[in-house]
């Protein structure tokens, strides 16, 4: 018996409606991009190992897929490092690529590389595919596409300003109101560290707290402990978990906390531009809000971060994500390169707007007009207009066989193709054709023209 055929867990097939969908989406985010000036880039979907290790700390790392060697690469390997299970030992040995997590590393590999080449600052965006060894739920897959967009070679809150004003212009256009934008900032996080004796734990520190929302706050505290940050360290962190009020409040609050911290107090300073900036500016439909627990635990990030939640009701994880990152190309080897990106989850805002019934019922109409076969006469004078139709951009196509009426009637039902065109023997006498429209039922003979009209 033949093995029935399925897919990894953590991916997917798309069907034609769910592929219009995902591209609106797509189209939308990649028409912004376009609009705030950013140029498009692509980079392969594997890099070298060693390009993309120690990138994304411990837990990043370890999502990494990592693609074995062609040919018999158990041979290279010698028989005490193979009996001794190191995975440190063995995996460069069997493994010099892997899937790219992400496509902030690769477009700094691509800016140290090109960087004769490109204009500074450089602006690009980039919609592909990444892959991450992480545990499938509702989502969050195995293989997913990532909309980012980042500047290199400014050092500007403005370019900040900039990515805010971008999150609200794209989710407007998807009619996703009510979207919140938070945003924190990584020095404000090294300033808390800091102050509770962990400056040298931040990574811990972050990492951690990174998971408020989701394993709250008396886990987040354990991991902490476990970490070793101090209980009397710990017990510092009651205020942060407290912080009430708006931006400005907070903001006092954080002040209080970080008086004996320069570098928090300069984080501090940057979320206060970047406050009163985008309040002159005013956003369409988002709302701007400071997350003092916001950590993404990605170890790049230095200044401001971002993460965009859906309207409230929606239960799902962030829908987009960013930050500044003052020398991410250092990696390879190009110091003082401050950068700044943002990215867009693409299947989480698909799932997002098919939660709330905000796609366009546009999107999903294929084949405007299907031609009925009657047999090869008919059928010659059916493909004409199908050709002259197509000319004009509108999407039509012939069945292909000659087949029962019902048939081809119930296929343009099940396609949910709106007009049928009957061509005849009194219709080839007449040069007129028969038009049903299949949402009302109704049908009338016309000339190409007024066919031309109707289903244009």
């Amino acid at each position: 018996m033949a093995q029935k055929p399925n897919i990894p867990k953590g991916t997917r097939d798309f069907n034609a409606t769910e592929v219009a969908k995902r591209t609106y989406i797509v189209d939308t985010i990649k028409n912004k991009f376009e609009v705030f000036g950013f140029q498009p880039i692509e980079t392969p979907s594997f890099e070298n190992s060693d390009t993309l290790m120690g990138k994304y700390g411990d837990e990043g790392d370890r999502l990494i897929f990592k693609i074995l060697n062609s040919g018999e690469y158990l041979k290279k390997i010698s028989d005490d490092d193979y009996s001794s299970k190191s995975e440190k030992k063995l995996t460069p040995r069997i493994s010099e690529k892997a899937l790219r997590y992400d496509l902030t590393v690769p477009f700094a590999r691509y800016v140290v590389q090109h960087q004769n080449e490109i204009e500074f600052p450089f602006k690009r965006y980039q919609i592909q595919p990444v892959w991450r060894a992480d545990r499938p739920q509702k989502g969050r897959f195995r293989e997913f596409y990532q909309c980012d967009a980042d500047v290199v070679g400014s050092t500007s809150l403005f370019q900040e300003i900039e990515f805010i004003q971008l999150y609200d212009a794209v989710f407007d256009v998807l009619n996703l109101k009510g979207v919140t934008i938070k945003i924190n900032n990584r020095k404000v996080l090294s300033g808390i560290a800091e102050v509770i004796g962990a400056k040298d734990k931040l990574i811990d520190f972050t990492v951690a707290l990174d998971k408020l929302d989701k394993i709250g706050k008396e886990m987040v505290k354990a991991e902490m402990l476990s970490k070793g940050i101090s209980e009397e360290g710990v017990a510092k962190l009651q205020p942060l978990f407290e912080l009430t009020g708006d931006f400005g409040d907070q903001i006092k609050s954080l002040k209080a906390i970080l008086i004996n911290s320069e570098e928090g107090l300069k984080g501090i300073e940057e979320l206060e531009f970047i406050n009163k900036a985008t309040a002159e500016f005013k956003l369409k439909s988002a709302k701007l809000e400071l997350d003092v627990t916001l950590a993404r635990g990605l170890n790049y990030y230095t200044g401001a971060i971002f993460e965009v939640s859906a309207p409230e009701g929606v239960k799902i994880g962030s829908i987009a994500g960013g930050g500044r990152y003052d020398d991410l190309t250092g990696i390879f080897g190009l110091k003082d390169m401050s950068g700044i990106g943002i990215s867009f989850g693409l299947d989480r805002i698909y799932l997002v707007l098919e939660e709330l019934g905000l796609f366009p019922n546009t999107i999903t109409a294929f084949t405007k007009v299907l031609f009925i076969n009657f047999g090869e006469t008919e059928a010659m004078a059916c493909l004409k207009a199908v050709t002259k139709l197509r000319e004009f951009g509108i999407k039509a196509e012939l069945y292909p066989d000659k087949a029962k009426m019902k048939k081809q009637m119930n296929y343009a039902n099940r396609r949910n193709i709106p007009f049928v065109v009957l061509v005849g023997g009194e219709e080839l006498k007449t040069e007129t054709f028969t038009l049903k429209d299949m949402n009302k039922g109704s049908q009338e003979s016309i000339t190409f023209n007024e066919l031309l009209e109707k289903v244009n």
